[in-house]
């Protein structure tokens, strides 16, 4: 299998079914050339105009199976960090409604 047929996979957490995203690149240890990780890229905030999230690194003993159109993983990542209420988007509707 190649990089270009992982990455058309969707990675899947078996535990909470949730779709992760998409393999966007491979981590190797350069001393025995074995794989360790998938990195999935964090995901863009706005559109990417304000940065992207964390990437996250899915260790490769974390793979359950890779089928046809899914890699399931069983990893526990940890819990999105907590957004501050008031953002962009509330000061946006507050101010409208003034």
């Amino acid at each position: 299998m190649t990089l270009a047929e992982l990455c058309k996979k969707d990675v899947i957490q078996i535990t909470t079914g949730a779709n992760l995203g998409r393999v966007d690149d491979l981590r190797f240890d350069p001393a025995d050339a074995r794989l360790t990780d998938l990195v999935l890229f964090g995901r863009p905030r706005l559109f990417g105009l304000l940065g992207r999230e964390e990437d996250v690194a899915i260790p490769w003993q974390d793979l359950v199976n890779v089928g046809a159109d899914v890699i399931l993983v069983k990893t526990e990542l940890p819990p999105p960090a907590p957004r501050p209420h008031g953002g962009l988007l509330a000061r946006l509707l507050s101010g409208a409604a003034r």
